[in-house]
């Protein structure tokens, strides 16, 4: 009986170890919720204000041009590119996501006149001096990530599902993100990453939610902190449309040198 007993005790431990870790059943359902409702927009584009501040509140901006298409069971497809300032103008990031491999990315760099690869282990760099990594630009697809449901959790009046993902890169410049993602709609709110030490790295935030096509919900402003060096990058977007029509010899980076 006293065996019973213990067993029973350490089974009951084993199960609120368990439930404190989370449920990574939960966690991917969720994500994989978020992503299919973020599916079927074909192809978008915007304008975008990117403001960089250093830890003294000194700012200065740049101004972009952002296209994405869909690609058949596979990542996006994205181009980036600055319109100012005059150094950086003609300076374009030519995005391959993919569904688990590593993604494709190229950077035309007009003052070489030279396209440049991106090596997958230099993804943690900073894109353009932002507080923003190249592995942030591409989009963040499902199966890159194990996933964790956390716990419900109310952010700023809005209930949000709390989760985990991990990158399955070991390139990665991330230990681990810590997810607030608004439940009813399921659109990310709040992202905390972690660097490879395991320390709180940057917070992203995301707001002035705008609802295009009776489907897609696509955040007006995002704001990346930097914790460790005090310097941030806010994103204001502008302009989103739809339907643009865009091919894949739109996304060539043999035509990165004749983008306008």
């Amino acid at each position: 009986m006293r065996t019973s007993l213990i067993l029973l005790i350490l089974l009951l431990g084993l199960s609120n170890v368990a439930l404190a870790e989370g449920d990574p059943v939960k966690g991917l359902e969720i994500a994989n919720e978020a992503d299919s409702r973020s599916n079927g927009f074909i192809d978008s584009s915007s304008t975008m204000k990117m403001i960089l501040k250093n830890r003294h509140g000194e700012s200065s901006s740049r101004e972009l041009r952002v296209r994405s298409m869909e690609v058949e069971n596979d990542g996006d497809k994205s181009l980036t590119i600055f319109d100012t300032p005059a150094d950086v103008k003609g300076t374009t990031l030519l995005t391959f996501s993919h569904k688990t491999k590593n993604d494709d990315q190229w950077l035309y760099l007009p003052a070489l006149k030279r396209v440049k690869r991106m090596s997958s282990s230099n993804k943690s760099g900073p894109f353009m001096g932002s507080e923003f990594a190249f592995e942030d630009i591409g989009s963040q697809e499902v199966d890159k990530y194990t996933w964790t449901y956390l716990k419900d959790e109310i952010l700023d009046g809005v209930e949000c599902f709390v989760l985990q993902r991990i990158p399955t890169d070991r390139k990665s410049g991330y230990t681990k993100q810590i997810i607030w993602m608004n439940k009813a709609e399921y659109y990310p709110i709040k992202i905390d990453f972690y660097d490879r030490k395991k320390t709180l790295l940057k917070t992203l935030i995301s707001s002035n939610y705008k609802l295009y096509k009776d489907k897609f919900w696509r955040p007006l402003l995002m704001e990346m902190k930097n914790h460790q060096s005090g310097k941030s990058t806010d994103l204001i977007w502008d302009n989103i449309q739809y339907d643009n029509g865009y091919k894949d010899s739109s996304f060539s980076k043999n035509s990165l040198k004749r983008i306008k």
